[in-house]
């Protein structure tokens, strides 16, 4: 897999997969995008309410969107079961290169023992913290029934996995999700949305990063 490390306008780096013609994050900056679509849009709406939060990533790719969760749950004072489905995982040699916890959070002894946790072994990260990373597809995962409150949707493009857009799967993680869970995700195509809404999501659209107009925040009625 040909991978390309690419700066960011905020000075975080993403990366292009060469093969798919596709970054894994935003060349507007990757620490901002993952702080407005994930923590903001979706963390955020929870802290505060729920003692602790159980959570699932599709996509764990770079590893970014576990490293600000992280933080925030330690900052907040708020327990996370974070699950993360993640077919592919990058080499160490892409990670190593990796800047988040410079650019943001100052942590790489946090972001390291992120990327150091054994796939399909629970890890202790920190006291507010808990990670699982699963090396499986969404197709082929076995999720718990009315366990999550919050999934980010992270994974490649509809165009480039049109598979994980479909509204079967849409309809496996509305099954996973307790009633009022909720579901972020960058993509606001037509499909999606109602994909979405026939797997039993209510969709909201509501205001994007920097190069983005508008992303999804769906929640389970």
């Amino acid at each position: 897999m040909g991978i390309e490390l690419i700066k960011t306008e905020d000075g975080s780096f993403t990366l292009y997969n060469n093969e798919l013609g596709e970054v894994y994050h935003s060349r507007f900056g990757a620490v901002s995008e993952s702080l407005h679509i994930y923590i903001s849009a979706g963390l955020n709406n929870l802290q505060g309410i729920l003692k602790e939060i159980h959570l699932l990533e599709i996509g764990f790719g770079t590893g970014l969107n576990a490293y600000l969760t992280s933080l925030q749950a330690a900052k907040n004072k708020v327990k996370i079961l974070y699950h993360t489905l993640e077919p592919y995982p990058l080499s160490e040699e892409i990670i190593s290169k990796l800047n988040y916890p410079q650019v943001y959070g100052n942590e790489p002894e946090t972001f390291n023992k992120i990327h150091q946790a054994i796939w399909g072994n629970p890890a202790f990260i920190n006291p507010h913290f808990n990670l699982l990373k699963i090396k499986e597809t969404l197709e082929l995962a076995s999720l718990p029934s009315n366990f999550y409150h919050l999934v980010y949707f992270d994974a490649f493009a509809p165009d480039l996995q049109s598979v994980l857009w479909e509204k079967p799967m849409f309809v496996k993680l509305n099954q996973s999700m307790k009633t009022g869970g909720i579901l972020v995700t960058y993509s606001t195509k037509g499909i999606v949305k109602r994909n979405l809404a026939g797997a039993g999501f209510r969709i909201e659209k509501i205001p994007g990063p920097k190069g983005k107009r508008e992303i999804i925040r769906a929640t389970k009625e």
